[in-house]
C-alpha cells in the first residue's frame, strides 16, 4: 500500500523523449510529416505555406489572404463552408505569421472523409468574393481606428518600425493600405503561395493507412502546382541605431513603454542561455522586473521582457504600461535592473528557481501527440532538428552565476536599446 506520509522521490528533469515524425514527399513536392498516436481519435492537419513576397513586402496582403481563404470557392460560399465544417464538429482555422501562413483542420477520424474535401476545395479554388473582401476591409478599418487610440498599440508600431524598417516584420496597417486591397492582388498571391511545392503538411493524431490514402488522393494526385516555386527572399533591415522616441499625448493617463533591439534567433548557439537570463530578468511572474516595478514600487500591473525568434532575425523587448506620473521613475528602475544584472552575479537560489521553472515549463508543454508536432514545427523552419531540445535542456541545467553575468554583458545592455514612450514623460 502507498505510504502517503512519505514524499515521492525527487529527480532532476533530464532530456526529453520526443517523437520523430515519419517523413513523406509527394510527387507534387508537398512535404508531409506524420505524428501518429492510435489512441487519439482525432486528426490535426496543418498546411503551412512559406510567405512569398514580391517587391515591397506588403504583409497586409498576406494577412488578408489568410483571413479570406475560408470566404468562398467556385462551388461553396463562406456560409456553406462554415456549415459543412460545423455539421461534423470539425474546426478549420487560418493563421498568419510573419514568415508562414497556415490553414489548420481538426476533425474526428470518422468525419475526416467529409471535411477534407472542403479543405481541398479551399486550397484549389478559393475566389475571394468581393462582398466578403469589402466586409473584411470595413471591419479592419474600424478595428484600426480603435487601436490607434491606444498607447500600447502606438508604441508597438513605433518599436517594430525602428527595429525592422519597411520589412515584413514592421509594416503596419493604415486606412490607405486597407483601401488598396483588391481581388486581383489576392488571386495573384494565392496562385504563387498556395501550392504544394511551397507547403509543409503536419499530420498528427490517429493517422491510419486509410487517412494517408485519403490525404494522398486529395493532396497529391488532385493538387497541382500553378507555376515555378518562388524563391523566398530574406528581408532587408535598416542599420539599427538606439535612440529615445517619445510620442507625447496630452490626454494620456498611462504611458506605454517599449524598449528593445534586434538580436539573435533560435538557430544561434547562445539562444538557450539568453532565454535563461531573460527569464530571470523579466520572463516570468517571479522575475526581477516584476518584483521591483510591480510588487515593490507599484508602478504597473504587468511588466515583462522577451527574446522573440523570427525566421530571419530576432528581437529583445521590455514592455509595460504605467501611470504618467511614474514614467521616468519606471525607466530609471529598468535601467537600474540592467546594471545590476550585468555587474552582480545572481545567487544559487535564484538560479535554481529559474532552472526549475524553465525545465518544468518545457516538460509541461508536452501534453499530447499534437504537442510533439508543435515542438517539431518550432525548430524545423530554422533548419534544426529535435536534438535542439536536449541541447536546450542541457544548457539550462548547466547555467552558473558566471554564465548569467557573461550572457548579460553580451546581450543585455540598456544603452543599446531603442526606447519608445507613448504618453507623457518629463525631462528624461
Amino acid at each position: 500500500m502507498l505510504n502517503r506520509t512519505l514524499a515521492p522521490l525527487r529527480h532532476d528533469i533530464q532530456d526529453l523523449s520526443l517523437i520523430q515524425p515519419e517523413e513523406l514527399v509527394f510527387e507534387n513536392g508537398l512535404k508531409v510529416f506524420i505524428f501518429s498516436n492510435p489512441t487519439q481519435e482525432l486528426v490535426k492537419a496543418e498546411f503551412i505555406f512559406q510567405n512569398v513576397f514580391a517587391g515591397r513586402e506588403n504583409f497586409l496582403l498576406h494577412t488578408c489572404l489568410s483571413a479570406m481563404l475560408k470566404e468562398g470557392t467556385e462551388t461553396r460560399s463562406s456560409a456553406q463552408i462554415a456549415e459543412e465544417i460545423d455539421f461534423y464538429g470539425a474546426y478549420l482555422m487560418p493563421e498568419y505569421g510573419f514568415d508562414q501562413t497556415a490553414l489548420t483542420l481538426y476533425s474526428l477520424n470518422k468525419h475526416l472523409s467529409a471535411v477534407m474535401p472542403v479543405v481541398h476545395d479551399i486550397l484549389n479554388h478559393a475566389t475571394f468574393p468581393g462582398s466578403e473582401l469589402e466586409t473584411y476591409i470595413r471591419n479592419n478599418k474600424q478595428t484600426l481606428q480603435i487601436s490607434l487610440q491606444k498607447n500600447d498599440y502606438l508604441a508597438r508600431r513605433q518599436f517594430f518600425k525602428k527595429l525592422f524598417g519597411e520589412s515584413r516584420y514592421a509594416v503596419m496597417p493604415t486606412e490607405e493600405a486597407y483601401n488598396a486591397l483588391n481581388r486581383e492582388d489576392l488571386a495573384a498571391l494565392y496562385r504563387e503561395q498556395i501550392q504544394p511545392q511551397n507547403c509543409t503538411l503536419m499530420l498528427s493524431g490517429n493517422i491510419t493507412e486509410a487517412v494517408l490514402t485519403q490525404v494522398r488522393s486529395l493532396f497529391d494526385k488532385q493538387w497541382g502546382n500553378k507555376g515555378e516555386r518562388k524563391v523566398v527572399n530574406k528581408p532587408v533591415f535598416p542599420a539599427f541605431v538606439p535612440e529615445m522616441i517619445v510620442e507625447e499625448r496630452d490626454d494620456a493617463l498611462q504611458s506605454a513603454i517599449r524598449l528593445g533591439m534586434p538580436t539573435i534567433n533560435r538557430d544561434h548557439p547562445d539562444f538557450p542561455a539568453v532565454q535563461f537570463v531573460n527569464t530571470l530578468f523579466g520572463g516570468y511572474f517571479g522575475s526581477r522586473l516584476m518584483r521591483n516595478i510591480r510588487e515593490e514600487k507599484g508602478y504597473t500591473y504587468s511588466i515583462g521582457s522577451a527574446f522573440a525568434s523570427l525566421q530571419h532575425s530576432g528581437f529583445f523587448t521590455v514592455a509595460s504600461e504605467v501611470g504618467v506620473d511614474s514614467t521616468e521613475a519606471t525607466l530609471a528602475e529598468i535601467e537600474k535592473e540592467f546594471r545590476i544584472l550585468r555587474e552582480t552575479e545572481p545567487g544559487e537560489q535564484e538560479i535554481g528557481l529559474v532552472k526549475n521553472y524553465i525545465l518544468g515549463s518545457v516538460l509541461g508543454s508536452i501534453e499530447s501527440i499534437f504537442s510533439h508536432a508543435d515542438k517539431f514545427k518550432a525548430v524545423y523552419f530554422y533548419g534544426l532538428d529535435l536534438e535542439y531540445y536536449n541541447r536546450y535542456n542541457r544548457v539550462i541545467r548547466q547555467m552558473t552565476a558566471a554564465d548569467v553575468q557573461r550572457i548579460a554583458n553580451q546581450y543585455f545592455d540598456y544603452d543599446r536599446l531603442a526606447k519608445i514612450v507613448v504618453g507623457k514623460i518629463g525631462s528624461y
